[in-house]
């Protein structure tokens, strides 16, 4: 009953529209689009946002704010007209209708040859429905739509278009009638300028990737049928002006059909700028997808016109919002490197705690870094409001604050896990097994993340990174001088995952007397005690670090260094990204979830009873760390160290 009712209004509408003047009604149009341009903020921002993308670098602020008013005003003119036009005979319509180069389409149907023409929603494009059959009635001419969702309205519409000589095939019910028609000969008009989905090609559209239906391309493949674009310009106050391309497709078939696809997208980028005032800004061309923004995993993939490189591709914006831990940020950035890998027009920044920020220079996928200084919510506000605006956030932290930071800084899309007190402000978020497994890493639920955004993480490499040997080490090797090894007594945790002091000094002892050894003691200034002990236990054979280096000095010292004795630590992971091999002693916690990324590392635990207990402190004997004992700590350094050795040579 609803459908009726507005089908009413909808004819009643036609009726008054039908007794204006038409050069009246393109100005009333004209106000009824400035109105619009006032009151709907929802589209005024879209097509400022479409604009501002199809023009960047060309347009100044002010410039696109005024196309955008121009725009809205032309919109409500010409929609306004159209519904007068699509009542009026084709001689009428051509009083106020120039037409140029039809010739094209009429010497390939002349020759025997189907045409399937291009169109975009530019100016008055119903006016191919209305005039078409008016140039090449001799062939049957067709339109591949999408059904209206009032059935009493879709009715009238295809009874409207009827008339005329135009078949109209809905787009739901396959296109094997639309390749029939072809094949006899006809012509064939296809509106190929909207997002196309998931089924779409991923191809540039004014430098920026935009989902592009293959539709025209495929029927010409299929069917050798000529591609020929149209386009449709206001030239004035109820005066249009309808353009035929000539055939830009290869006629013997050569050009494929993702290369047909992305040329047709540049011909109607030329269309547009032409007169860019007349395209419909307000739809949403550039969409992004959801959840598959990451396009790896795209049927239809990505295609890039030879001659474009990706840098050429406008950017899309990803802002990553790390961890605040310095384990965890390493340990993410298998993932970080899966959606750089995702499109190839990703800018992914950084956005870190100010204290962990240094260790995303060492990633050459993040093209930018943005330190957080403090614990204000405001100064990080500010922050990423002075970076250019984002397309997507991607949140690794579960708080609620990283939450904020991207809903308060209008990023429109929003993902993560649901986290504490925070599902209301992400629009994707990323679900967590429900069915309980065996322990997982911690970087595989960054992974996860990725995947869900649509990247390929199947074969994601989580070694970080290949080991790089400093110059000075691979020197003091075939020198035989003292080599430099990392020891890092401490834990940020708490002292349940600490190693005891007078054991990493009695290793230590072990080891030096067995080989050269140059010891660098590292850690915070919470773990001072426990430095002073072991480097008064060595003397001269001990550099003590700890509390006094910067995270960027920190990268420079284990830089040099061999290999990284240590508890279960962020510095731990830091050195698996440098490529230093580890020995790391675990015991409250589970290497199965934390341990260090790559090959070649060594972990020593003992699984007692209580183990894992993820405890702070150990509320009973430490049984757990006191298990690991200062011979296989030793030979496990030594057996890193012969096999180094036996790499160096070769």
């Amino acid at each position: 009953m609803l459908d009726f009712v507005v089908y009413l209004l909808y004819r009643t509408g036609l009726a008054i529209v039908a007794a204006i003047p038409m050069r009246l009604l393109f100005a009333v149009g004209q106000f009824l689009g400035f109105c619009a341009w006032l009151v709907s903020g929802k589209y005024r921002r879209l097509a400022k946002r479409n604009v501002a993308i199809a023009f960047a670098n060309e347009k100044t602020p002010r410039e696109v704010r005024r196309l955008v008013r121009r725009h809205f005003q032309r919109l409500g003119a010409n929609l306004l007209c159209s519904v007068k036009l699509t009542a009026m005979p084709p001689e009428k319509i051509l009083r106020r209708v120039k037409v140029d180069n039809i010739e094209a389409m009429d010497r390939e149907f002349r020759a025997g040859v189907p045409v399937v023409l291009v169109l975009s929603h530019l100016g008055i494009w119903e006016l191919f429905a209305q005039l078409m059959p008016r140039f090449v009635g001799y062939v049957r001419n067709a339109s591949v739509y999408q059904k209206l969702g009032n059935r009493f309205i879709d009715a009238h519409v295809r009874r409207t278009r009827g008339q005329t000589g135009l078949e109209l095939f809905d787009r739901q019910q396959g296109f094997q009638p639309v390749i029939d028609l072809l094949r006899s000969g006809g012509g064939v008009g296809v509106l190929s300028d909207q997002h196309a989905g998931d089924h779409g090609l991923w191809t540039p559209f004014f430098g920026r990737l935009a989902s592009t239906s293959p539709l025209p391309a495929l029927l010409a493949k299929r069917t050798r049928a000529a591609l020929i674009a149209a386009g449709v310009y206001t030239i004035g106050p109820a005066r249009w002006r309808l353009v035929f391309t000539e055939r830009f497709d290869p006629p013997k078939a050569e050009g494929s059909v993702v290369e047909l696809t992305a040329e047709i997208n540049q011909i109607i980028e030329r269309q547009i700028r032409v007169a860019p005032e007349d395209w419909f800004w307000v739809h949403n061309r550039w969409k992004t997808p959801q959840p598959n923004f990451l396009l790896a995993l795209y049927k239809r993939g990505v295609y890039i016109p030879p001659g474009v490189s990706p840098q050429d591709l406008k950017p899309f914006r990803i802002l990553i919002r790390s961890s605040n831990w310095l384990g965890d940020s390493v340990m993410s950035v298998p993932a970080v490197r899966a959606i750089k890998a995702g499109r190839p027009d990703a800018r992914v920044t950084i956005a870190a705690a100010e204290s962990i920020a240094p260790i995303w220079k060492l990633v050459p996928e993040v093209d930018a870094i943005i330190p957080l200084s403090g614990s204000r919510l405001l100064s990080a506000m500010q922050l990423l409001w002075r970076e250019p605006s984002f397309d997507v956030a991607i949140l690794f932290p579960n708080s609620l604050r990283a939450a904020l930071e991207s809903w308060l800084t209008a990023i429109p899309r929003r993902v993560g896990y649901r986290g504490h007190w925070r599902r209301w402000l992400l629009n994707q978020i990323v679900p967590v097994p429900r069915k309980p497994g065996p322990p997982e890493h911690h970087s595989l639920r960054f992974l996860r993340i990725a995947r869900e955004c649509g990247s390929d993480t199947s074969n994601s490499d989580r070694s970080l990174a290949g080991v790089r040997r400093s110059a000075d080490s691979l020197q003091m090797a075939i020198d035989r001088q003292p080599i430099k090894i990392g020891l890092c007594p401490g834990a940020e945790y708490g002292p349940a995952k600490r190693w005891l002091p007078e054991r990493f000094a009695e290793a230590a002892e072990r080891i030096g007397a067995q080989t050269p050894v140059q010891w660098m003691l590292f850690g915070t200034a919470r773990d001072a005690s426990a430095g002073e002990q072991i480097a008064a236990a060595l003397g001269n054979h001990c550099v003590n670090r700890i509390g006094q280096t910067t995270l960027d000095q920190l990268i420079d010292e284990l830089h040099q260094c061999r290999l990284l004795l240590t508890n279960d630590t962020g510095t731990m992971h830091l050195a698996a990204l440098l490529g230093i091999r580890v020995v790391a002693i675990f015991g409250s916690t589970e290497p199965r979830l934390t341990g260090p990324l790559g090959n070649g590392h060594i972990i020593l635990r003992h699984h007692v009873e209580c183990s894992p207990c993820f405890l702070r402190e150990c509320p009973i004997d430490f049984r757990c760390m006191r298990a690991v004992s200062v011979e296989e700590v030793a030979d496990a350094v030594l057996l890193v160290l012969r096999n180094q050795s036996s790499e160096f040579q070769i």
